[in-house]
Parts: C-alpha cells; sequence; structure tokens
C-alpha cells in the first residue's frame, strides 16, 4: 500500500467536507491500485486545482491493464511497439476513470501524484504541488462516455467538498503546446453544468481552448 504523508490532514473546504467518504486522501467508493510515483506535497499547500487528463495504451486501445501497469512501473514494454517509447518513464495520477464509470485511485490525494509535469495554471507553477490529477480512460479527439461524466462529476464535487478546490483545468491548458488532453472530444461545457449543479461555490474554468 502507498504511504500516506500529514498532508492528508488539509483541512475540507466546507464543514464536514464529506469526510464518511474519505479515510484520509483515499476516496472510499474508489478501487485503490496504490502507485509507487509519488511524493509529499510541499508543507502547508492548498490543494486547490483539478487537471483532467486523457489516456489509453496501447492509444485508443480501451479495457486493459496497460495504463495501471505504466502507473505502477509493471508495463512490458515489450509487449507493444508503441510501449517502447515510455520505457523508464515513471509517472501516476491520484484517480483513473474506466470507460465505464469505475473509478480507480492509485495516489492519495494528499500527496504529490507525477501527473502534470512542468506545468503552470494562472501564473502558479508547478501544478503537481497543489493538484489533483484524473485520468479519463480515453484518447485526445475521440469523445467520452456518459458513466465517465458520471463518476467525473461526482469525484469532482466530493474533492470539492474535502479540499479547497478553485479551479478545474486540462492538461492542455496547464502544459499548453506540449500537451493537448483531454483534447477536443471532452465535452467542458456539459462538466461545468453538471458539477455547478453540485456545489455551493463556483470554480474557475478555463474554456477548451484558452491558454494559460
Amino acid at each position: 500500500m502507498a504511504r500516506t504523508t500529514g498532508s492528508d490532514s488539509v483541512r475540507p473546504s466546507a464543514p464536514g467536507g464529506g469526510v464518511a467518504l474519505w479515510q484520509g486522501g483515499w476516496y472510499r467508493p474508489a478501487q485503490r491500485y496504490p502507485s509507487p510515483n509519488f511524493g509529499p506535497r510541499p508543507a502547508g499547500i492548498d490543494i486547490s486545482l483539478i487537471v483532467l487528463h486523457s489516456i489509453s495504451l496501447p492509444p485508443g486501445v480501451y479495457g486493459g491493464g496497460a495504463v495501471l501497469d505504466l502507473f505502477s512501473n509493471r508495463l512490458d514494454c515489450n509487449a507493444h511497439p508503441y510501449f517502447q517509447t515510455l520505457r523508464g518513464l515513471a509517472v501516476s495520477t491520484h484517480f483513473f476513470i474506466r470507460r465505464n464509470g469505475r473509478i480507480i485511485q492509485c495516489v492519495s490525494a494528499g500527496d504529490r501524484a507525477w501527473h502534470a509535469g512542468a506545468s503552470c495554471w494562472r501564473g502558479r507553477e508547478n501544478c503537481n504541488d497543489y493538484a489533483v490529477g484524473i485520468e479519463l480512460e480515453g484518447l485526445e479527439g475521440d469523445t467520452f462516455e456518459a458513466p465517465q461524466y458520471a463518476a467525473l462529476t461526482r469525484l469532482a464535487a466530493d474533492l470539492a467538498r474535502r479540499y479547497p478546490i478553485a479551479a478545474v483545468a486540462g492538461h492542455e491548458h496547464v502544459a499548453p503546446g506540449r500537451k493537448h488532453d483531454p483534447g477536443p472530444g471532452f465535452d467542458w461545457a456539459q462538466f461545468q453544468r453538471r458539477l455547478a449543479s453540485q456545489l455551493e461555490r463556483p470554480l474557475d474554468w478555463p474554456g477548451p481552448t484558452e491558454p494559460v
């Protein structure tokens, strides 16, 4: 099991903060699949950003175990030619949402997952320090499934009740030019409407193509 740090005790964003849904930084409704690729967040950091990603391995192939193998450093790089490009890569995410809506958690939300890389949001660099990463099983330019939007809305709302989340952005927004996910197939307007209906406070949104 992946370790957790003292940052798991970050204060809830509202009274109660959905604490019954959480065990430290672990989300009880999610299946746990711990990754070793994480570290502590800087002391006193506010967990204030959600970064959305998309991933499938090989690209466009859904339902297999390769993505979780990548996050756990178990990927057989000889199993597919594309995997050769990932050799030696150590990455992770906090959450991975399957096409059927299943939520899998790889790193405690209180810890610093390795998902955004070199990144900046609203002039603040190193998004991994203060962001929660959510990977959607998908492909840049492809659409996403209704169960994924439902699960993502539920998870994002519960994160915003647990932590002082102030904004949601895509990997394409925090690393423009370098990354392009979740891509044009992700329906930002739908997700924004869904999440706004679940929260009592507004969040900062980038729109699908707005630069940092």
